[in-house]
């Protein structure tokens, strides 16, 4: 009942900023329809109760299965076994990742179908299951991260170089969103289950970090490549925003609850499918722990639908409405209240405190909770803000932040240390999480699509990305300032 009790005061604690700041817009500035604020609620509220019974379920489930698998395969000593293990493991947690689900339905709806739902999503995982494969790989073979790391980001640059803007920008906030509520502890769990099992203390410390930046990558170049090899030059489309609606508030919910409710089991089935067959036949748990992955399975299983229902039945609705509505203000006002939005929404995803709560365990309290959260909430309210700024200027592009800002994170993972190159790549993964991934998202759509010059493809998405970059660059500058910290210590000791 306690963890019960805590998941609800993190979830709480993470929809909450967004409710607030929705019903001050609504009462003092932009007044939304009654039936559409209604919806806003009732999705705010399933948001909550869908999400708690969701990261409860992770923590009691697919976090545990997560790291048996991970365990099982590293210890197999086969090389078959530990790459098909990272490739199925992979593919299937991020089919199961309910973000990537939430942007591709977006790319479907703006692209009115030309980029399916399940298109992106088949895409997406592939890209991330062989990344996470040769991550794995890279832990048992003692890669170095930054050598890994900067080759994927060099290749990740040619393709992007290649493509159109579209799928520049899709792709990078498909790497955000593949690394959301699920992945997160599933990915960390394998990650820390290969390299727990090597005997150099220092190098599993290290190594236990850095899978989530990896597959965030995979997820980038599968987009990229897909853009380069369909050969089209631009994707069109664009979002009707109803800000009157008909109907009752209920009614959205309803019609969609068996529809979200199939689409939750069969993305969560395969993955749990994996895990029985292999406790049959290899790992033999007790009954007692299989007890426990099952209740954690079937809570995580409830909570992702009703989680999902809200979203898609009255939450993103209103993200693209007050997008819509406040881009006729003063840009001054609009890129305040963006910052404030960014700030609030880093602050309060729960996947931040996750490996917030693993940093400061793995560095034995040297590097505190408190100082990763703050450069966190500084970095992803600037994303916010340049996002919705990109939008506004029509000169600017999304490859004029990426490309500066990655190249920076780039010679960042050469001087920084080497546990900060990997939270930091993590980091970029979890920032961008279901809060990103349901309201600021639809906040941006609403934004590009009120103001004249902006297309919903080309700027409209991309914010997912911005979020996911900035991490890199904060959280490695903050490794060298403990560095140098460290430095000055020794020499006045």
């Amino acid at each position: 009942m306690n963890v019960l009790n805590t998941k609800f005061k993190e979830v709480l604690f993470a929809v909450s900023p967004i409710v607030v700041i929705v019903t001050l817009l609504h009462l003092f500035l932009i007044p939304l329809e009654g039936i559409i604020i209604g919806r806003f609620y009732v999705g705010a509220i399933l948001i909550i109760i869908g999400l708690t019974l969701f990261l409860l379920g992770i923590d009691l489930g697919l976090s545990r299965i997560g790291r048996e698998l991970g365990i099982f395969i590293a210890k197999s000593n086969k090389l078959v076994i530990l790459s098909l293990g990272g490739l199925l493991l992979g593919f299937f947690v991020s089919v199961a990742e309910p973000d990537l689900h939430i942007l591709a339905n977006q790319v479907s709806l703006v692209t009115s179908g030309m980029l399916s739902r399940p298109m992106i999503v088949l895409v997406v995982s592939t890209g991330v299951a062989l990344l996470v494969m040769l991550g794995l790989l890279r832990i048992v073979y003692n890669i170095k991260i930054k050598r890994f790391l900067i080759l994927a980001y060099l290749m990740i640059l040619v393709f992007g170089a290649l493509s159109a803007p579209e799928f520049l920008a899709i792709a990078f906030d498909a790497s955000g969103a593949t690394t959301g509520a699920l992945t997160v502890p599933f990915i960390l769990a394998i990650a820390y289950g290969v390299s727990g099992l090597k005997k150099d203390s220092k190098s599993s410390e290290e190594d236990s970090f850095g899978l989530l930046g990896i597959a965030s990558a995979g997820a980038i170049l599968s987009v990229l490549v897909m853009g380069v090899i369909s050969g089209v030059d631009e994707v069109s489309g664009e979002l009707h925003v109803a800000t009157t609606v008909t109907g009752t508030v209920f009614g959205p919910f309803l019609a969609d609850f068996w529809k979200v409710a199939l689409e939750s089991v069969v993305a969560l089935a395969p993955i749990v499918l994996i895990f029985y067959i292999t406790n049959f036949f290899a790992l033999k748990l007790s009954r007692r722990l299989i007890r426990r992955i099952t209740s954690g399975v079937v809570l995580t299983l409830i909570g992702l639908t009703i989680f999902m229902l809200g979203v898609h039945a009255g939450f993103m609705e209103v993200g693209t409405i007050v997008g819509y509505k406040l881009a006729s203000f003063d840009a001054t006002l609009v890129l305040t209240i963006s910052f404030l939005i960014g700030i609030v929404t880093v602050l309060a995803e729960p996947a931040v405190y996750v490996l917030t709560h693993q940093v400061e365990d793995v560095t034995s309290g040297y590097v505190s909770r408190s100082s990763v959260v703050v450069a966190l909430g500084l970095a992803i309210g600037l994303a916010v803000m340049l996002s919705v700024l990109r939008i506004m200027v029509p000169w600017l592009h999304l490859w004029h932040f990426l490309l500066p800002g990655y190249l920076i994170a780039m010679v960042l993972t050469i001087i920084s240390p080497p546990l900060f190159v990997g939270v930091a790549f993590d980091a970029g993964g979890v920032a961008s999480g279901p809060m990103t991934a349901t309201f600021i998202l639809s906040f941006a759509h609403g934004v590009a699509t009120a103001i004249e010059h902006a297309s919903v493809m080309a700027d409209g998405f991309g914010i997912i990305a911005m979020v996911a970059m900035m991490p890199l660059i904060a959280l490695q500058l903050l490794g060298l300032l403990f560095k140098i910290r460290a430095r000055k210590d020794k020499i006045n000791e």
